[in-house]
This record gives C-alpha cells, sequence and structure tokens, in this order.
C-alpha cells in the first residue's frame, strides 16, 4: 500500500519544474522535505488539507510554500490538496455553508436557494454576477470553511502520526512472527 501510496505522489524533479513552485527555488532542494519521515508526512497532510478546503485557488503553490517553511513533507502536502476536487466541491462548500450558518445563527430556511444560486450553472460567469452569487453566501460560507479547515487540518495531523504507529508496530509483529517461525 505504501508503494502505490508513493507512486501517486509528485516526484523531485516534477515539483521543481512546476512554474507555480519555481518561486521557491534552492529551497526545494533540502532532502528533509521529500524524505517520508512521521512527523513530515503527518504534518504535510494536515497543510494540504487545510489549504485545499480553505482556498479555492492556488493550493498546491500555498499548501508546498508553507511546507517548506515548517519542514514539512512536500510532496504529501501537494497531494492532500486534492482533497477538494470537482467531485467533492459540491458537499464541502454545502456543508461548510451550513456549518457558517449555524455558528452565526442565522435562518437556514434560504440555504439551499443560497446554494442553488452559488452553483447555478446556467448563470452568466461575468465577474459581476459571480461576485453577487458569492456575497449572498458569503459570511457563513466563509465562516464554514475556515471552521473545517482547521478542524480537518488540526485532526489530520494526529490520525496520520497514529496510523503510522500502527504501521510501523504491525511490521515490529509480523517480523517478529517471522523470526520465531525461522527459530522453530
Amino acid at each position: 500500500m505504501i508503494d502505490r501510496l508513493k507512486r501517486l505522489l509528485p516526484d523531485v524533479e516534477s515539483v521543481r519544474n512546476n512554474r507555480w513552485l519555481r518561486w521557491l527555488g534552492p529551497t526545494l532542494h533540502d532532502p528533509r522535505l521529500w524524505r517520508p519521515t512521521r512527523h513530515g508526512v503527518a504534518l504535510g497532510v494536515a497543510l494540504g488539507i487545510f489549504f485545499g478546503l480553505l482556498v479555492p485557488l492556488a493550493q498546491i503553490p500555498l499548501s508546498a510554500g508553507t511546507a517548506v517553511l515548517l519542514r514539512a513533507n512536500v510532496p504529501t502536502a501537494i497531494a492532500s490538496t486534492l482533497v477538494s476536487n470537482p467531485v467533492t466541491f459540491g458537499p464541502i462548500y454545502y456543508m461548510a455553508y451550513r456549518i457558517g450558518n449555524t455558528l452565526l445563527g442565522e435562518d437556514d430556511a434560504h440555504a439551499p436557494q443560497d446554494m442553488a444560486k452559488l452553483a447555478d450553472e446556467s448563470a452568466a460567469a461575468t465577474p459581476a454576477n459571480t461576485w453577487e452569487r458569492i456575497t449572498s453566501v458569503g459570511k457563513p460560507l466563509l465562516l464554514g470553511l475556515a471552521v473545517m479547515a482547521s478542524a480537518m487540518g488540526l485532526l489530520a495531523y494526529p490520525i496520520v502520526t497514529w496510523l503510522w504507529q500502527l504501521k510501523t508496530w504491525l511490521s515490529g509483529r509480523r517480523h517478529d512472527r517471522s523470526v520465531a517461525k525461522q527459530e522453530d
């Protein structure tokens, strides 16, 4: 499973040659940013999920830049931003809107209509129209995204750390069993 995950992660050269990440320059050559350590991977996943949920644009450069600053694993930070994608976009934003609406104590009766306005593809895609649709759900959506991004990012670190420790423990047990069988 780990090998399959490594194949899905971007490699060093593809990240270094990415036009959106070139601004990081020589700092991307630090080998600690590419080595899969428990802390680096857990922090990379947490950063990727945070920026993937919070920021609708430029998620990858922001997560990669922050990963470099915090010495997290860059490939996992980049890959984890894919938590929000065209398939998950609608449910994430709807849930964020509902969370924000609840926290603000606003009337929930207009939620389906407001979110339908935001997601309506038949509306003309002019900047003014887009801005009007966004401002109709603005405060609850932004608050909900901030809460979701923070909570999921904070939860990701201990979950990944625990899974890493569990994998290490299970590998040790498997090794102990194989040694015991060889001794018999």
